[in-house]
């Protein structure tokens, strides 16, 4: 599996023109409530107020189903751990499953961490869907005031992440051209993810130090003040984009808490 870390929505969709750091403030206030709460109402209608704004940034809901599909994936573990291994199982009894009770509490907690873990996420999805990681690096210093070794380094780690399926399959490939294969053993297959895995921990971390001496080396730390070849507006519409983030977030905590369904994380 490749990861793309460009933008790969319409650059031409309203929203998705907006200001990278805008985007991320957005995405940061809209997932607030959805920590403050353990009711699955609250997640329920951010995560559908996060699919219905979906085409003003540009993204379509096939690429999200392709690009999401590792997190459905530990969804569904979530879902199964929590059902059958829960400690609360108040609530009307729904089904048994041998040794397990299937409780309508176990049902409600369990879709509550789900959705959750699904309208916290999407956010961060749709920003760096919609964003060139350069952009958001310029946008980071410029209108965020953030330190530029720290932008700049966390820009070159994300342009260096594809860079590891490649390494991956080189590794497996030269191991293979040596002999080395697990065959149908499955420790031995566990053993060698393992190895192969140490291998690729060390090579990152190898050209991981080799690209910050580089980074050095060019002034990247010299302390001396930057000047950015493209510049970063933060506009009026950026702004109403926070604005509105804050307010749907607002409302959705707001539903819950009339709706009786607010269950504060703490208290």
């Amino acid at each position: 599996m490749t990861l793309a870390l460009e933008p790969v929505a319409n650059p031409a969709a309203p929203l998705a023109r907006r200001n990278p750091v805008a985007k991320l403030g957005a995405a940061l206030l809209f997932s607030l409530p959805l920590v403050a709460t353990l009711d699955p109402l609250t997640p329920a209608i951010a995560l559908a107020v996060e699919l219905a704004v979906l085409p003003f940034f540009g993204v379509r809901y096939g690429l999200l189903a392709r690009r999401a599909w590792p997190l459905a994936l530990g969804a569904a573990g979530i879902l199964v751990t929590m059902t059958l291994f829960a400690a609360d199982r108040s609530g009307s009894l729904l089904v048994t499953l041998g040794p397990f009770d299937i409780t309508t509490g176990v049902v409600k907690d369990a879709l509550g961490l789900v959705l959750r873990v699904f309208a916290v996420a999407l956010p961060g999805i749709i920003v760096f869907a919609t964003t060139d990681p350069t952009d958001l690096a310029d946008a980071l210093v410029q209108n965020a005031r953030a330190p530029a070794r720290f932008a700049i380094g966390a820009l070159a780690a994300f342009r260096m992440v594809p860079l590891l399926t490649s390494e991956w399959q080189m590794l497996t490939l030269a191991r293979r051209a040596r002999g080395i294969d697990a065959g149908r053993n499955p420790v031995a297959k566990l053993r060698l993810f393992s190895s192969t895995a140490f291998a690729l921990l060390v090579g990152a971390l190898r050209r991981g130090g080799r690209l910050a001496t580089a980074m050095d080396a060019r002034g990247f730390d010299s302390g001396i003040a930057r000047t950015h070849a493209r510049r970063q507006h933060f506009r009026r519409a950026d702004t109403a984009l926070l604005v509105g983030a804050a307010l749907l977030s607002a409302a959705a905590l707001t539903t819950s808490i009339v709706a009786g369904f607010f269950n504060p994380i703490v208290g």
